[in-house]
């Protein structure tokens, strides 16, 4: 299912001869093998040769060596140098501490660092609460990982998660103007990282925490919750639910149907699984199947884990037992946070008319989504490179920016409801149709007005 994409994007340095047709035959050369050509650019150009570079999109690594082998077997042509662009973004890590305030004289420093700086000190001394207008603290968040449930790479560790955590940072930035640092913490006891978390918290507005694996992540962010002042966000379970939902309140409207009277399917029972379902019912969801490995949660088995127990008792009101491809028979949406190609096309077709397949496993979704697009009514994946994306970046910068404006340590369920609604309704009426149900992830509006619908909601929390 892989296709080339800008994730495995690579540049060749090529030496070629001096002719008319050597850029196009070089470009053909790569296209043989499947790569997609973004550039190709000449570098140097001289009497008996040239310098060119290549640049094309490829399915991985192994591919990348056939695009090389096949540019290298052409008469004439030498392959300097491979480069792989990824790799070249990350080089010294994508994150930097620039000041605010320049220091170019006495005076200025004097201001910033001693002795002025030791007033500022005492004012906070005195009063704790002014460090919120006072320090970085107005503005920044950690976002917080063990790196056990990185991407879908699992239990990795703090070192590996580390460029995905400074990613995070530079959407909090591009997205929200939220300034956010990475803490990844080289512990994956859940005591020591509540500690950790609380020790390190005067320094922050608010923690995100991201790719701890469940179910200690349950724990981490309920406890956090409990003994912090600041607000506390797993992105993996509460951003991952408020795209789900927005995105599923406008395929129902695509498809005429209300969230109180659908089937739905959900499988996958972990962080994200779980807060689908509770901010699903939350909405008004009534009949929700959720799905384990070994089939669905239902009230007529036993189970140790505590989070799988509340399911049993909230969904599945029929008391439905078998495998998820029988429970996805004749329901009206199927949700996927789970593993990769465990539903097929005919699985799909047997679901109610005008269904409604959120396949968002990455980067392997649990069903292909062009097979299931063939009798599903709506079809969504976590993919950049099909229709509808169901990113979690089109809520978190927003949530936070909204958090921390509003001033605010608990996080209610309207809250997340309302940054919902405010993606879903981010696509107009006249906009709206089965291959656009949520906005794109650079719409510049779409934080703006999840942070306002967060600050209106939060201030009615208050009340």
């Amino acid at each position: 299912m892989a296709n080339p994409g800008p994730g495995n994007s690579i540049t060749l340095r090529l030496e070629a001869p001096a002719n008319f047709t050597a850029t196009s035959e070089l470009a053909a050369a790569a296209a043989r093998t499947g790569a997609v050509v973004t550039g190709l650019d000449v570098v140097e150009s001289h009497h008996s040769g040239m310098v060119v570079d290549l640049t094309c999109n490829t399915t991985g690594t192994d591919h990348a060596d056939d695009v090389k082998t096949s540019l290298d077997a052409l008469d004439g042509v030498v392959v300097r140098k491979v480069s792989d662009r990824t790799f070249l973004m990350h080089l010294g890590g994508k994150l930097e501490v620039v000041s605010r305030e320049p220091i170019r004289n006495r005076d200025d420093l004097s201001r910033a660092y001693t002795p002025g700086v030791a007033r500022v000190c005492m004012a906070i001394a005195e009063n704790p609460a002014d460090a919120r207008a006072l320090t970085v603290k107005r503005n920044t968040i950690a976002v917080v990982t063990d790196g056990s449930a990185v991407l879908g790479l699992g239990n990795i560790g703090p070192a590996a998660a580390l460029p995905v955590m400074e990613g995070k940072a530079a959407l909090f930035k591009q997205f929200a103007d939220v300034d956010a640092w990475p803490v990844c913490l080289d512990t994956q006891d859940t005591e020591e990282i509540i500690s950790i978390v609380k020790a390190i918290a005067p320094v922050y507005g608010g923690v995100n925490l991201e790719d701890i694996a469940a179910p200690r992540c349950f724990e981490i962010e309920a406890r956090l919750r409990d003994e912090l002042d600041i607000p506390v966000f797993h992105d993996d379970q509460h951003g991952t639910a408020i795209v789900t939902l927005a995105a599923l309140t406008n395929a129902l409207r695509v498809v005429d149907k209300k969230i109180e009277d659908v089937r739905i399917v959900v499988s996958g029972v972990g962080a994200a699984g779980n807060a689908i379902v509770q901010l699903l019912q939350a909405q008004g969801a009534r009949n929700i199947i959720a799905c384990g490995s070994t089939g669905a949660i239902h009230t007529g088995e036993t189970y140790a884990d505590p989070h799988r127990q509340e399911l049993a008792k909230t969904t599945n009101p029929d008391g439905f037992s078998g495998s998820l491809a029988e429970a996805v028979v004749g329901s009206d949406v199927f949700i996927g946070v789970s593993a990769p190609d465990i539903l097929t096309g005919d699985d799909i077709a047997a679901m109610a008319d005008n269904a409604i397949v959120f396949a968002m496993a990455n980067p392997v979704p649990e069903v292909d989504p062009v097979v299931a697009s063939r009798t599903a009514a709506v079809v969504a994946t976590g993919r950049s490179d099909f229709p509808n994306q169901i990113n979690n970046v089109l809520a978190f910068p927003g949530v936070f920016r909204g958090l921390l404006d509003a001033g605010v340590s608990d996080i209610a369920a309207p809250m997340l409801v309302a940054a919902a609604q405010a993606i879903a309704d981010r696509v107009e009426p006249d906009e709206l149709n089965a291959s656009y149900i949520i906005p794109s992830v650079f719409d510049p509006l779409v934080s703006v007005e999840v942070a306002e619908a967060i600050v209106k909601a939060a201030e009615s929390h208050k009340e």
